[in-house]
């Protein structure tokens, strides 16, 4: 897979999959656990999730170091994790940086 080839890769991914979970959670297990009578959905989802931010912290503290991501991307990166949708409109710079990074074919 191309994308985890890189850094920057890596940390879109970790992005993608952590925005992901997070709707997942908000969007599907808690109305499970709510209007369904269903809390292990919640009790499933929510640690799967909290598994995943913390691996998308340590990718941006790892990309900063790296790459080095510019701190405002980190810092954007890190809240916009507890914020609904926020991961997706992180990952546009980051994959400009990717793009910019790669070697063009011919």
């Amino acid at each position: 897979m191309r994308m985890l080839q890189t850094e920057i890769g890596r940390v879109r991914l970790s992005g993608i999959v952590e925005g992901i979970s997070y709707l997942l959670l908000l969007f599907v297990a808690m109305p499970l656990k709510y209007f369904a009578d269903m809390p292990d959905a919640v009790s499933i989802a929510g640690p799967v999730h909290g598994f995943l931010f913390l691996g998308l912290v340590l990718m941006f503290w790892i990309g900063k170091a790296a790459v080095p991501l510019p701190t405002r991307l980190v810092v954007w990166g890190m809240v916009g994790a507890v914020i609904p949708f926020v991961p997706f409109i992180v990952d546009v710079p980051l994959y400009k940086m990717l793009q910019s990074e790669q070697p063009q074919a011919s």
